[in-house]
């Protein structure tokens, strides 16, 4: 989550104001799904929305950055720094075979049933049975693989 500003808080970098409407949507949109019922979901189901959203916010701002570099390096220091994206799942990404990564939990080796595997949804759609549905127990991800 990204940190309060306050009147004592340093302000932000030079063209933060052109990215901070977007940045709030999706602050709303957190702040939504964080209040929305759990009821008749599974435990692990109700944190979904909320990965979805700090997955999607990591991701419009690494694009900013490394695609289509709308954004100076100092903003995008300081985003990461306040925490508005995820630095960990950004580095991933910039790896290859990680570029389309959905989270940092999925390529754990420790959460998974089998010793040294990983997440079903790192598995690529052609090795897969025909008619398989996939659904990450984590993060509800339905194929994060780059052979997807």
């Amino acid at each position: 989550m990204p940190k309060i500003r306050t009147t004592r808080t340093k302000k932000p970098p030079e063209g933060f104001e052109e990215i901070e409407s977007i940045l709030d949507d999706y602050a709303k949109k957190m702040r939504d799904a964080e209040n929305e019922s759990h009821e008749g979901k599974r435990k692990t189901e109700s944190l979904w929305p909320i990965i979805r959203i700090s997955h999607t916010r990591s991701r419009y701002i690494y694009e900013l950055y490394y695609k289509r570099e709308a954004i100076s390096k100092e903003l995008y220091d300081w985003l990461l720094r306040e925490g508005y994206a995820d630095a960990n799942l950004i580095a991933k990404w910039k790896k290859t075979g990680y570029e389309k990564l959905c989270c940092l939990r999925c390529i754990q080796t420790r959460d998974m049933n089998y010793q040294g595997s990983t997440c079903i949804c790192r598995v690529p759609k052609a090795q897969l049975r025909a008619g398989t549905i996939v659904e990450c127990v984590h993060c509800g991800c339905r194929g994060c693989s780059s052979d997807s």
